[in-house]
Order: structure tokens, then C-alpha cells, then sequence
């Protein structure tokens, strides 16, 4: 390594470490204790990295980080706190520090993190490089503004009981995001309980909120446990009214639950339109958080990536690399599945590619993998739905030229066919399962598999005299 660091410590013997151990790695090190001689130094120009402690005896190191970004807007700082709060985490992220490591840190993973910021500077690196660790400080990824409105929001309540709902378009992450109040707020020690709204009936819901049935093998949630209702506008009018009287029953208050739902539609419109009982929303709706689609986060997509990468090696899948050119494709792709679609677009890369690094033309190509079934070409060949999807699928062996496609075509075009076919079915059923089941002859707890496993959103509408 080579280059000037600037320390900033309140503990001198951490200075004193730090010094050495910098210094043995070839680097300059001026340490100090205080605020104002970090700032005179950066103010002078001197330094090429920073690391700085958040409490100082005259200052805030995260509270100083808005001044250098000014001062000096490529200054790498690396934080190191005490305080190993996600508030800390979210903190650091937002006001732009280029690192954050609790304390009390690895010094080897320090000088790594050091290294690298040297590395970086001034340079138009074309690879985003993997180093083997994921940062597990804040599981939730990404920089962008709208993310860091979902940073401050969450640091707010992470802290509270107060139930929330969680809303975002299907693979925004709420899942993640319901797990991350519960792993680093106070009940981190008792259970997380998922319920699945749109296969759960309202014994098993009663079951484990409470007990007292025995005879569904169902053991109930520990008390102030976090209890997770997945998508609450599947629920059918009479599930919302045994619910609404199951919250308010002494059985469920006296266990201290702290209630959490997702919704991949606007509960408000649904509301408005009747679907949803409105005293069962304002029960389980004190706040709200709304996560963005990644289309208007497509900043966050190079950190997405990198996790993803980092991941995939971690699991024991072929470390890989991509270049700048390809995450730039990946940046201008629609992604209507968000992040759970450019995470499997990223696994497939992982596992298809022979090579060490994926490049534009891998992203491309497999962007572009299976044609999507273009209904103007229905009315061809005598209107015959096998002729059309004939033309798709060989058009799709001649992209490959000599080679062959990827294995798995089989499900994938299944896929391609079963998702029209399902969601225009309970379109013209009105939302009504019962009657798509039938209509499609098969088994209903095979279709809400399928409505599952595809993402289709079920929406329940009344005939309109």
C-alpha cells in the first residue's frame, strides 16, 4: 500500500495500532484525537483515506462526513463506531462514507478495506471486484435517494411496536425487509412467525396466534413474537372479518405480538374499491413503508450485483466477475420482477458462463433468451396457438446457432405459456379461484401454487350490474 491515512480516535491505543500496523504496510499515517486537526488536514489537501471514529471529544464523525464530500468529494472515509446500531449503518451509508466497520474490528479486514479505497482512487476501474466477504452490517442494499428515504424510515421504527405494513411490487425484497425489524430491533430473541395470507385459513391463523388446535399440528407463536402476514389483499371478506375479531380478542392482545404485513398492491385503492375492510387496514396499519421498484433505483443495480456475486461464491458457485460495460446493460433492463428477477438473472449468469468474467455479450444474449409471445401473432396460421409458439421456439434455437440453449428450456417455456394463460383466467373468473380452477380443470390448491410460484397478482371485483 501506498498512500497517506488520516486516523481520527478518541482511544490512543487504537491510534497507536492502527499507526503500526499502517505504517508496516507502507503507508503515512498522521492519528489524532480531534475533530479540528482531521479537519485542518483535509482542509489542507493532505490525506488519501480517512478513518474516523464517530464519537470524538469535539465532534461527530458521521455528522463531519456532509463536509468532506464538499471539501473533497473523492475522499475515501471509512467509519468505525462502537455504536453497532443499524441507525449507525444506515447513518454511514446515507452521508456517503465509503466503508462502515464496528468496533471492535478486524485489523486485517480494516487494512483490506483500506487497500482497496487506495486502490480506487483516481482510477476508471472497469471490473467490480470481489473480495469473498459480504458486509453484514446492513442487510438491505443499495445507496440511492429513494433507499435512503427507506434507511431513515426504517431507523425510525425499528425500535417501535407499532404495526406496519410493508408495500412494494412483487421481489422488492419486503420479505427481507419485515426480517430485518424483527433480526435487529428488540425481538430479535423471539420468534419471526410468517403467515401465509393466501394459503392460510382462518383456523390456522388462529392457531398460531393462539393455540387450541391441536388437531392442525400447529404450535403457537411465543409471546412479543413478531408475527408476518405475507400479502393481506388475498385475504377474502370473511378471512378479513374473523381476523379483524381475532386481533381484538384478549387472547392475541395479552401475547404482545408486534404485527407486520406485506402487500404487493395499494391497500388504499383496494379500499376504495371495497376489497379490503378499511377497520382491519387502520388496525394493521400505523406506518406504512414503500419500497421502490429497482427501475427507479437502477443506481443500486452495481451494489445488487456485487452482493449477489459475492453470494453465489460464498454458497460454493464459480466466483465471477463483471465488467462496467455489462452493468450498464443490466442498468438499462426493465426488470418487472425487481430485485428476486435480477438476482436469478445473476445466478443463471453465474452458472452458465465458462467464464471468469461476464461481459456485455453474456448479459445480453441471455436478456434477450426466450422471445416473449407477441398476441399479433396468434391470429397467424389459421389462428392455431401451437403453430405460433412453434415459430417463438425455433426462432429461439436459431439465436444459438450450432450451440445448443441453456438447459431447463422445458419449464421455461412452460412458464412463458402458464402465466398468460392463468392470470387472463382469473380475469375473465373476476378473481374468483374457485371458478379458475374449474374453469382450467385443476386442483385449487395447484392454482394458487402456480399464482404463487408465477408472482400474479389477484385482484377480486364485483359484477358490475
Amino acid at each position: 500500500m501506498d498512500g497517506t491515512i488520516l486516523v481520527a480516535d478518541d482511544d490512543r491505543t487504537i491510534r497507536a495500532v492502527l499507526t503500526q500496523a499502517l505504517t508496516r504496510a507502507g503507508c503515512k499515517v498522521r492519528a489524532t484525537g480531534s475533530i479540528e486537526t482531521l479537519w485542518r488536514w483535509i482542509d489542507e489537501g493532505d490525506g488519501d483515506v480517512v478513518i474516523s471514529d464517530v464519537n470524538l471529544p469535539d465532534g461527530d464523525g458521521l455528522e463531519m462526513l456532509p463536509a468532506i464530500k464538499r471539501k473533497r468529494k473523492d475522499l475515501p472515509v471509512i467509519i468505525i463506531s462502537a455504536q453497532n446500531t443499524v441507525i449507525t449503518a444506515i447513518k454511514a451509508s446515507e452521508l456517503g462514507a465509503y466503508d462502515y466497520l464496528p468496533k471492535p474490528f478486524d485489523l486485517k479486514k480494516l487494512l483490506s478495506k483500506v487497500n482497496k479505497a487506495l486502490s480506487n482512487q483516481g482510477s476508471n476501474n472497469n471490473i467490480i471486484q470481489q473480495d469473498g466477504a459480504v458486509d453484514q452490517e446492513l442487510p438491505l442494499i443499495g445507496s440511492s435517494p429513494l433507499m435512503q428515504d427507506v434507511y431513515r424510515f426504517l431507523a425510525r421504527v425499528l425500535h417501535t411496536d407499532l404495526s406496519t405494513i410493508i408495500t412494494g411490487e412483487s421481489g422488492t425484497g419486503k420479505d427481507l425487509l419485515a426480517h430485518t425489524m424483527h433480526d435487529l430491533g428488540p425481538r430479535a430473541p423471539m420468534d419471526f412467525v410468517r403467515i401465509n395470507i393466501s394459503s392460510s385459513n382462518i383456523d390456522k391463523i388462529e392457531g398460531t396466534l393462539i393455540g387450541g388446535k391441536e388437531d392442525l399440528n400447529i404450535s403457537p407463536a411465543l409471546k412479543s413474537s413478531t408475527i408476518y402476514f405475507d400479502e393481506i389483499s388475498e385475504m377474502s371478506d370473511e378471512t378479513q372479518l374473523q381476523l379483524l375479531d381475532l386481533l381484538r380478542s384478549d387472547a392475541v392482545i395479552s401475547k404482545n405480538y408486534r404485527f407486520i404485513s406485506s402487500s404487493r398492491l395499494s391497500l388504499q385503492n383496494l379500499i376504495s374499491q371495497g376489497i379490503i375492510r378499511e377497520d382491519l387496514f387502520y388496525r394493521l396499519n400505523v406506518v406504512n413503508i414503500n419500497l421502490p421498484p429497482l427501475r427507479d433505483r437502477v443506481g443500486d443495480i452495481p451494489d445488487l450485483t456485487k452482493h449477489f456475486l459475492q453470494q453465489s461464491a460464498l454458497s460454493g458457485m464459480p466466483k465471477k466477475v463483471i465488467s462496467a460495460k455489462a452493468i450498464q446493460l443490466l442498468q438499462n433492463a426493465p426488470w418487472a420482477g425487481n430485485i428476486r428477477e435480477l438476482e436469478n438473472f445473476i445466478n443463471s449468469l453465474v452458472v452458465l458462463i465458462s467464464d471468469e468474467e461476464i461481459t456485455p455479450i453474456h448479459v445480453e444474449e441471455n436478456l434477450n433468451l426466450i422471445p416473449s409471445v407477441n398476441s399479433n401473432e396468434l391470429d397467424a396460421d389459421n389462428g392455431k396457438l401451437s403453430s405460433s409458439v412453434e415459430k417463438h421456439i425455433k426462432r429461439y434455437f436459431d439465436l444459438h446457432g450450432d450451440s445448443l440453449p441453456p438447459p431447463g428450456l422445458y419449464n421455461r417455456i412452460l412458464k412463458e405459456i402458464e402465466l398468460p394463460l392463468i392470470a387472463l383466467s382469473l380475469s375473465a373468473t373476476r378473481g374468483n379461484q374457485i371458478k379458475t380452477s374449474e374453469l382450467l380443470g385443476i386442483n385449487r390448491n395447484t392454482l394458487r401454487k402456480k399464482i404463487k410460484d408465477l408472482d400474479i397478482v389477484v385482484t377480486r371485483s364485483k359484477k358490475m350490474m
